[in-house]
């Protein structure tokens, strides 16, 4: 039997504005693995889409000046492997012609990317094409997870409470304006809130009182996505976040979180979460993790959030539906609003790959952070495994039973 460790591919960086997030979040990961059962392997991608891996990946400190980062590291290009693995090679023209191209194997994949293609499903669809097992939510529930459109008619058809909401595409919102600012205006009234369907960390998230407001934040939005959505803002605001961690087996929720926003901010930043200075008081109650411990880490909050055990309950309950209904793996975050001038409750949007992995939810919550990546590398395991033991091709060769010519003419005879 092997005893050797497991090798992990810990995916970073990649096409997306949350790219540095990304590297911190899965920078944390990297150094929470139990190096006893876990090999880390760095992939890098940059944010032009090259793969590059290198131990000096896995210092925080090599990501600050990118010119030096990909002089030092290795571009890969990526094989299939037919053993439910992953092989990466050394890109060919990077090779000196005095040594062969170097090879790495991963056995699972470690998915640290936030936005983009890497928490949309595309990299889980790349996962899934090459057979390697992988952590998080499969490419159903990471694309529509990561659509806050989608996500809010999914929950909306299930009976999960969202707030009034209007979507805007591009293509309709050009030499139209008018007219959608109108419909807008008459579906949520003021204020409201402006996101990127697609997008997190906060980015392109703009609060409008007025319709030139509006105007500006919705032409502000669609620089990230082509696709926005338009929310009547809950003025007496208490957000309630919850993270949730397994697979459609079994699952656990966490504690809960209430994030606090600077006193000048209408909504939650970028800066808010991921750029206040330390101030020696950890609110997550969680240690730091290796060089990059900061992360989601670094926004204030309380935890647990004060609430009733009765409204805590009913927010975790909502949060494990959510994740069913999206048939979520690993671990997610579900963020959810509080009207406190009603009691209402609503599902505001799911993090399937949450910043820091919600490492800080988990610790209070009895799961120390090197314990909440080896379940998610289990999970993943086990689902490939699941995967692999169906029926994934159809042993019979068509084109051999029947001449082409054959099914040509069924088709003319049909037509």
């Amino acid at each position: 039997m092997d005893s050797s460790p497991t090798r992990v591919g810990v995916v970073l960086g990649g096409v997306a504005p949350e790219h540095e997030v990304s590297v911190i979040s899965a920078l944390q990961a990297a150094h929470a693995l139990d190096r006893d059962r876990y090999a880390p392997l760095p992939l890098y991608i940059a944010k032009d889409g090259t793969w590059y891996t290198g131990d000096a990946l896995l210092d925080v400190a090599t990501y600050r000046d990118q010119a030096r980062l990909r002089d030092g590291a290795t571009p890969l290009v990526v094989q299939p492997d037919g053993h439910g693995r992953l092989v990466l090679w050394e890109r060919p023209d990077a090779v000196p012609a005095w040594r062969a191209a170097r090879r790495f194997t991963v056995d699972v994949m470690l998915l640290g990317l936030h936005g983009g293609a890497g928490e949309d499903g595309g990299l889980q669809g790349l996962c899934e094409t090459f057979n390697v097992p992988y952590t998080g939510s499969g490419v159903l529930g990471s694309a529509v997870g990561m659509d806050k459109v989608l996500s809010k008619k999914l929950c909306r058809t299930a009976g999960v409470p969202v707030v009034d909401f209007v979507s805007l595409r591009e293509d309709d919102w050009a030499y139209q304006e008018e007219a959608r600012l109108d419909e807008c205006a008459a579906a949520l009234g003021y204020p409201v809130i402006v996101k990127p369907a697609r997008c997190g960390s906060s980015i392109g998230i703009a609060k409008a009182t007025t319709r030139e407001a509006l105007d500006a934040a919705i032409e502000d939005a669609f620089r990230y996505d082509d696709k926005v959505i338009v929310e009547r803002a809950v003025t007496a605001l208490r957000e309630i976040n919850c993270a949730v961690l397994g697979d459609q087996h079994e699952v656990t929720t966490s504690v809960l979180e209430e994030p606090v926003a600077s006193e000048d901010a209408a909504v939650l930043s970028f800066k808010d979460k991921y750029m206040r200075e330390q101030n020696g008081s950890d609110k997550a109650g969680g240690a730091k993790q290796g060089p990059a411990a900061e992360g989601m880490a670094a926004l204030d909050r309380i935890i647990p959030a004060e609430l009733s055990a009765e409204r805590t309950k009913e927010i975790q309950d909502m949060a494990q539906t959510v994740f069913q209904l999206f048939e979520c793996a690993g671990v997610a975050r579900i963020d959810f609003m509080i009207d406190e001038a009603t009691d209402a409750l609503y599902f505001n949007e799911i993090n399937t790959i949450p910043g820091s992995f919600s490492f800080y939810l988990w610790e209070p919550s009895g799961v120390p952070f090197d314990e909440l990546v080896h379940r998610m590398i289990e999970i993943a395991q086990r689902r490939h495994r699941e995967r692999n033991g169906r029926v994934r091709t159809y042993d019979v060769n068509l084109l051999a039973a029947r001449d082409l010519g054959g099914l040509k003419g069924s088709k003319t005879q049909r037509e």
